[in-house]
């Protein structure tokens, strides 16, 4: 079975950036229903829950039809769920340190450039979807619950939740002041230590 992992701080720790209403929506409401729609999915195909779900994930097309889409959608919701919360603190924001300031700095000419980038490619996916950052430090961008791993990636080492749920209660339409927000509680030591190939 599996289950939503403890968000690791408290709903209203991100202050003005994102509000303990929509922690609380997103976590327990959002997150919770992609988990229960994965484990009664599971239910059908009982065999599946002895495999990692980075394994599911990563070869969908092995999956039995009937549950293939379940697998995509909740599994893939709660995979992207899980890192995204730890992606977020309440002493995040600001910039990267050590290699990876350096690697972005590299690849994007500044750290502001990086930014300006990444925020271009949250505000360009049609829809729900996701805006992730690479090992390599390519942009990419997914619609729904799909994820890197799905489409033979490396796993994120960073990733921005765009669906309407993430933001709608605090910033209405106004997509780009969430983004914008979303910076200030960044956690770059998590993002740091899967760029190094480990996790935090």
């Amino acid at each position: 079975m599996y289950t939503v992992p403890d968000l690791g701080y408290d709903y209203d720790a991100l202050g003005n950036y994102i509000s303990k209403d929509i922690m609380i929506l997103h976590h327990d409401k959002h997150h919770q229903a992609y988990v229960d729609k994965l484990n009664k999915a599971l239910d059908d195909a009982p065999a599946l829950k002895e495999r990692p779900l980075e394994s599911l994930l990563g070869d969908l097309d092995s999956l039995p039809e009937q549950v293939r889409t379940a697998v995509r959608n909740n599994g893939g919701g709660h995979y992207n769920h899980s890192l995204f919360w730890q992606w977020m603190s309440p002493a995040g924001g600001g910039e990267p340190s050590k290699e990876l300031a350096d690697a972005i700095a590299a690849k994007y000419g500044s750290f502001q450039g990086f930014v300006d980038e990444f925020s271009a490619k949250a505000l360009g996916v049609f829809g729900s979807g996701w805006v992730w950052l690479q090992p390599n430090l390519e942009i990419i961008t997914t619609a729904n619950q799909d994820n890197p791993i799905s489409s033979g990636l490396a796993a994120p080492i960073l990733g921005l939740d765009v669906w309407e749920h993430a933001y709608y209660l605090d910033y209405k339409n106004k997509r780009d002041d969430y983004v914008q927000a979303w910076w200030n509680v960044v956690d770059w030591d998590v993002a740091q230590a899967r760029f190094n190939g480990g996790t935090k």
